[in-house]
C-alpha cells in the first residue's frame, strides 16, 4: 500500500518571490519562536539580535527555510492580542530580512492583517496554523499577496483543541478537509499550496501516529507535505521524556515522514534535520 502511495505523482516545485523551491530534495525548515512561552524554546529569541544568531545558526546548519512565530499555539495558550503579535514579530523579520537577504522567511500566523504586515516587510511564506479557520480574511489575503501558503489542519482552537478530540476517521476527515479547502483556494487562484496534516493541533497520540503511518496517503493531494513534530508530546509522552530530551525521538520519525512522503521537516534542530534528509537522499538512490 505504501509504495503504490509514493508513486503518485507530487507537485515539485512552489514559486516563492520568483525563485522556484524545488521538492525533489526534502528541506528543512528552522522554527524562531519569538515568544515568551513556547512549549519548548519560549523566551529565547524574543530579542532581535538574538534572533539573527538564531536565523544564522539556523542557515549554517542546514534550514532552507526560516520559519518566525510571535504567538505561541502550544496546547492551553493564551493568545496575545493583533498588536502585541505584530511588536513582537514585524521588527524581527525586517531585521532578519536586512541581515540574511537571501534567506527565504516563512510566518506562522493565522492572522491576515499580520501576514500581510510581514509581506510588506520580507517575508515569503504564509504558514496558517487554522487553515483559514480562525481568520476568515486569510485567503482573500493570501490572494492579494501571492505568496506560497501553508495549509494546516487544526481541530478546535490553541485553547482548548487538545480537549477530548475526535475522528471517525483521522487520516480521511484532514484529507477531506484539504480537499474541500484546496479547491476553495484554487478557485481564489492560489496555486503554490503547501499542507501541513497538524500533528498535535486537535489530535490525541493516538491519532497522530494513524496520521504519520498513512501519511503517503496525503501525496493524492499532489501538495508539498510539511511534517512538524519537533519535539512534540506524541514523542515525549511515547518515551517519557521532556521535550530537551525528545531529539532522538524526533529524528526517528522524521525519518518515518521522509519515507511516507515528507517534503518539509519543520523543526527546533536544523543540523540533525539536515542530516536525516541527506542519509534519506542516499537510502532512496537505486540501485546500490
Amino acid at each position: 500500500m505504501c509504495e503504490q502511495n509514493t508513486a503518485i505523482p507530487m507537485k515539485q516545485t512552489i514559486n516563492c518571490s520568483g525563485k522556484l523551491i524545488n521538492f525533489s530534495e526534502p528541506k528543512v525548515m528552522g522554527i524562531i519562536n519569538v515568544t515568551p512561552d513556547s512549549f519548548f524554546d519560549g523566551g529565547k529569541f524574543e530579542q532581535i539580535d538574538e534572533a539573527n544568531k538564531r536565523a544564522q545558526n539556523l542557515i549554517e546548519e542546514g534550514a532552507d527555510i526560516i520559519d518566525l512565530g510571535a504567538a505561541s499555539t502550544r496546547p492551553g495558550a493564551n493568545q496575545p492580542s493583533e498588536k502585541e503579535e505584530l511588536n513582537r514579530l514585524i521588527p524581527v523579520v525586517s531585521s532578519i530580512r536586512k541581515n540574511q537577504p537571501e534567506a527565504i522567511i516563512s510566518i506562522d500566523t493565522y492572522r491576515a492583517s499580520v501576514a500581510k504586515a510581514a509581506v510588506e516587510v520580507g517575508a515569503d511564506i504564509i504558514n496558517d496554523i487554522s487553515g483559514g479557520t480562525l481568520d476568515k480574511k486569510m485567503h482573500e489575503t493570501i490572494v492579494r499577496l501571492k505568496v506560497p501558503y501553508v495549509l494546516m489542519h487544526m481541530q478546535g482552537r490553541p485553547a482548548s483543541m487538545q480537549q477530548n478530540p475526535r475522528y471517525k476517521n483521522v487520516t480521511n476527515e484532514v484529507i477531506e478537509f484539504f480537499i474541500e479547502s484546496l479547491a476553495k483556494l484554487e478557485e481564489l487562484g492560489v496555486h503554490d499550496v503547501i499542507i501541513d496534516p497538524g500533528f498535535g493541533f486537535g489530535k490525541t497520540n493516538e491519532h497522530n501516529y494513524q496520521l504519520l503511518n498513512n501519511l503517503a496517503d496525503f501525496r493524492v493531494l499532489n501538495c508539498p507535505i510539511l511534517v512538524g513534530i519537533s519535539r512534540k508530546s506524541m514523542i515525549n509522552k511515547v518515551l517519557n521524556v521532556k521535550p530537551e530530551n525528545a531529539l532522538n525521538g524526533t529524528t526517528a520519525l522524521n525519518m518515518a515522514a521522509l519515507l511516507k512522503g515528507a517534503a518539509i521537516l519543520r523543526v527546533h534542530d536544523a543540523k540533525e534535520a539536515s542530516e536525516t534528509v541527506k542519509l534519506f537522499q542516499m537510502l532512496r538512490q537505486k540501485p546500490f
